[in-house]
Formats: structure tokens, C-alpha cells, sequence
């Protein structure tokens, strides 16, 4: 048997960390079994899914030194490798399971099922799908789907007894099919959800171990029924350990910077960074912290992983990374800094912006440092600075990140619509809106032209300035509140998201 081990990313955002620790693990694994490891993209999702983060993902696997046997753009035996692209093979192996009884059509609306969930909860009852479609007839649901009613494929589930899944690392885990929903496989869209399309692609990619984390294990009594249902074998499911942050939460962008191509703009080493994620769950035979990816490949063993919470502590990975660097002769180091930001790429693009402000030569490297920095020295009087209260500066910085977060592509072009969207929809001149952005995300109320400067310093490093303006501003007891934040997420979703 050939090993075969995947990465199976959706474009929906900025590339996380979490998945490069993913990837290196099944990396390693494969390799170390002189098998192959495939990286498919997992882009079913049309309404959140975009190209600019297919290829964020591409590049920022390519830069932290991960890279695959198969993929999207250098193809393979077993492609396409976007699901998109696959929709009729999901189609196709659906209809299947409706013919054999395995799965239903479901013409239940979206009005029915809310009324439904509204009743189950003010019963407090199990909150699910009741089954009101599983019992019509073949004959009644064609008749319904000839005269265009729409309607989703549904996979029958047991009523009674139990799911045993085997996981590598774990003793049998038991869930009762009476918590597992009959799942949708097939929206009325005719693409497929998540758990069909993941399914499907693993067993016609001849993945042979499912390398995933363990927030997957609550789905994975889904996917083995559908191998049951198929009449395929399942693959081997080894549920890493999540990442963790230092107070043993999950690892999010609220507490810690999740986007991987924000170490890259903030300096660190692609292979310390891999050398410190995989130390996260790993711990070698010979007890050396420090290995390079060649070397954790060679000697990897799936036996050794700790199902520990790994903490994701950047305090030490900035001294991991601090070694690596010191361990850099002087030409490499150059040739390190010339290849991060002190380039002519960069340079080019900031001399025309700060060449306007110059009186002295020695003015660029002071009026240009923010571009180069990680952490600027904020304090909350010049972030609130116009404004009624601090908790405003923080409501308008936690709106801001949501936006950035979300914007489709990122030029100074759209970044001065973004914040135009802002100053209209908060009833804010753009003026002194900006103001608080020139602060956060430069360090001073005056600088280059914010929004070219923002286009050159990338999404990831700006997100994570606002991150730090509004750890300034908790600090000072200006953090919104949980209920406040629900209330503020509720109310943006309504005033920005319902004509995005």
C-alpha cells in the first residue's frame, strides 16, 4: 500500500497557522513511508470563497517550506483538485445513494426548519432535522422534483445504537447515532456540503490516512457512514491535538496572530517556524528540539505524537526564532533581510510615498520604520483622541478587523473603500474616522498615506496592528464586553454583511 496523506484547505480567509501544523504532519508522515502528500482545495463554499485566498494558501505553504505531490496547480493523477471543479462526480456518486435508499431528497424550507428549531428549543429537545422527508416515497419525490420544487439529499442515519470509531491515537470512541443529524449531502444548489465532498475526494484520491484535527472528530461518525453507505473502506483517522493558546483556549486570532503569512511579514524564519509547529504535538526519538523538515520526515513516527493541548506561545517561538537567527552567518542573514523587506521591490514602493515629506535624507528611515515593525508603542489616550469614549475606538477597531478580514481583495484601492463603507455606515467623517487607523496601525496621527502604506505592509500584519490597538485598549479597561461584542457582531452583521 502506498501511503497518501492530504491538506484539504477552504479559501475562505487568510491562511491559518493551524493549517500548516496539519500539513507538516501529514508531510512527514507520507515521506516518511516514501509515499505522497496532496493538497486539495476545498472551495464548495461559493459564497465565501475566493481565488485571492486559494493562492494566499498556495503561497504561504510555498514560503514556509511544505510542498506537495499533487495539487491545484501542478495537477496529478487523481485531479481536479478543486472541488469546485468536481461538482458532477459529487452529483453522480449522490444519485447513487438515493437509489440504493441511502440517502433522500428533502424539500423542507428554510422557514419550516427555523420554525422547527424554535419549537425544539423552547422544548428543550435535541436540536435537529425530524425526519419529515425521509418517509415519502421514491415516486412522490420525483414527482415533487419534476415539478421544480427545489430540495437538498439527506443521508439516512441510524435511529438507535452507536457509532464505534477507531481513532489512531485513541481507544474506541462510542457516539450514539441519535446525536448525528441526517446530514445534508447535497444543497439545492446542486454543490455538495463538506462531508460528501470530503468523503468522496478521499476515497477517489486513495487517501490512505487521514491526518486531520480533533476538531473533526464529532463529524467523523458522519463520513464513516458514508463509507458504509458507499461500500468503501475508511482510511486510517489519526485526530491531532488542537492548538492551544497560553490560557489553553483554542488557538484564534482574538489572543494570538493566526495568519501564517504574518510571520512571514513580521520576520521569522520559515524553518524555525516549521521546527517550532512541529514541536507542538512531536517529540523526536533523540530528544534534539532542533530538526529541519528533511530530517523530521526521515525519523517520523506517528506513535510519538502527544495528544497534550500543544501550546502556541509566540514568546517562545521569538526566542526559537531568535536562535535560528543568531545561528545565521553574517552573508546569510543579509541575503535573509534582502528576501523579508529590504528589497527593491519595497524600497520602490516606499520612496514615492515618503519622498513628499522628506527635508532630509534622514527622515525616511524614522517616517518609514512602521512598515518594518511587528508591535508599534501605542497608548489610549491618542487611540480615543475625538472620540465620545474609549469603548467607541474599540467598537470601531473590532468592525474594522471583520471587514478586513473579509475584504475580497486587498490594494489601497479597496482599502479606502473599506473604510469609506465605515465612516458611511457609522455616520463618521472619513477624517476622523482615519485618525484612529494613522494611530493603530502606524503609530502616529501623522505618516505615510495610510492606505498605500496598508497595501504594503499586506492583510495579515494589518490585522494584527489592530490587534494590538485593542489589547491597548483592554489594558485600560476599554475592551467591550462579551454582550456587548455578541450585540456589536449581530448589529454588523445586519448593517455591513446584508448588502456585502
Amino acid at each position: 500500500m502506498t501511503v497518501r496523506t492530504r491538506i484539504a484547505p477552504s479559501p475562505t480567509g487568510a491562511p491559518h497557522i493551524g493549517t500548516a501544523y496539519i500539513a507538516l504532519f501529514n508531510y512527514a508522515f507520507a515521506k516518511r513511508h516514501g509515499g505522497q502528500f496532496i493538497l486539495r482545495i476545498e472551495d464548495t463554499d461559493q459564497v465565501r470563497s475566493t481565488r485571492a485566498s486559494e493562492v494566499a494558501i498556495l503561497e504561504a505553504l510555498r514560503w514556509i517550506g511544505l510542498p506537495w505531490d499533487e495539487g491545484p496547480d501542478v495537477g496529478g493523477p487523481k485531479g481536479p483538485y478543486r472541488q469546485s471543479e468536481r461538482t458532477a462526480i459529487y452529483r453522480e456518486q449522490c444519485d447513487t445513494l438515493v437509489r440504493t435508499g441511502k440517502a433522500y431528497p428533502c424539500f423542507c424550507t428554510t422557514a419550516r426548519l427555523d420554525e422547527l428549531r424554535t419549537r425544539q428549543e423552547a422544548e428543550k429537545t435535541r436540536i435537529g432535522y425530524d425526519g419529515l422527508c425521509a418517509g415519502l416515497t421514491a415516486e412522490a419525490a420525483h414527482q415533487r422534483i419534476d415539478a421544480g420544487e427545489p430540495c437538498v439529499i439527506r443521508l439516512r442515519t441510524p435511529a438507535d445504537g452507536e457509532c464505534v470509531l477507531k481513532d489512531y491515537f485513541r481507544d474506541e470512541i462510542r457516539i450514539p447515532w441519535e446525536t448525528i443529524d441526517d446530514q445534508i449531502l447535497l444543497k439545492a444548489d446542486g454543490f455538495p456540503t463538506y462531508h460528501l465532498a470530503n468523503v468522496v475526494d478521499d476515497h477517489l484520491m486513495e487517501i490512505t490516512h487521514v491526518i486531520r484535527g480533533e476538531e473533526w472528530i464529532s463529524s467523523t461518525p458522519k463520513h464513516l457512514l458514508l463509507y458504509e453507505a458507499f461500500g468503501w473502506t475508511p482510511p486510517v483517522f489519526a485526530h491531532l491535538p488542537l492548538l492551544r493558546n497560553p490560557d489553553k483556549s483554542k488557538l484564534s486570532k482574538r489572543k494570538n496572530p493566526t495568519g501564517i503569512l504574518f510571520y512571514r511579514q513580521a520576520g521569522y524564519l520559515p524553518e524555525a517556524l516549521l521546527n517550532f509547529l512541529g514541536l507542538m504535538a512531536y517529540s523526536p526519538a533523540d530528544g534534539n528540539e532542533q530538526f529541519d523538515l528533511e530530517t523530521m520526515a526521515r525519523t517520523f513516527d506517528l506513535d510519538r505524537v502527544s495528544l497534550g493541548g500543544p501550546i502556541f506561545d509566540i514568546q517562545k517561538l521569538q526566542a526559537f526564532n531568535g536562535r535560528a537567527i543568531r545561528e545565521l552567518g553574517a552573508d546569510a542573514l543579509l541575503a535573509r533581510l534582502k528576501a523579508w523587506m529590504l528589497n527593491d521591490q519595497v524600497w520602490s514602493a516606499l520612496v514615492p510615498l515618503a519622498q513628499p515629506r522628506l527635508n532630509q535624507l534622514a527622515d525616511f528611515v524614522p517616517l518609514t520604520a512602521f512598515v518594518f515593525a511587528d508591535r508599534l508603542p501605542l497608548d489610549t489616550a491618542a487611540l480615543v483622541k475625538g472620540f465620545e469614549n474609549p469603548e467607541q475606538a474599540a467598537t470601531l477597531l473590532q468592525i474594522a478587523q471583520w471587514e478586513i478580514e473579509r475584504a475580497a481583495d486587498w490594494n489601497a484601492d479597496t482599502v479606502k473603500a473599506l473604510f469609506s463603507r465605515m465612516a458611511e455606515k457609522e455616520d463618521l467623517k472619513f477624517k476622523n474616522l482615519l485618525g484612529l487607523f494613522f494611530t493603530a496601525l502606524t503609530g502616529s496621527a501623522v505618516s505615510l498615506p495610510l492606505f498605500d502604506a496598508m497595501a504594503l505592509m499586506g492583510r495579515d500584519l494589518c490585522l494584527r496592528r489592530v490587534q494590538y490597538a485593542q489589547e491597548t485598549l483592554a489594558a485600560d479597561g476599554a475592551a467591550l464586553s462579551g454582550k456587548a461584542a455578541k450585540k456589536l457582531m449581530n448589529d454588523y452583521e445586519q448593517r455591513y454583511r446584508k448588502d456585502a
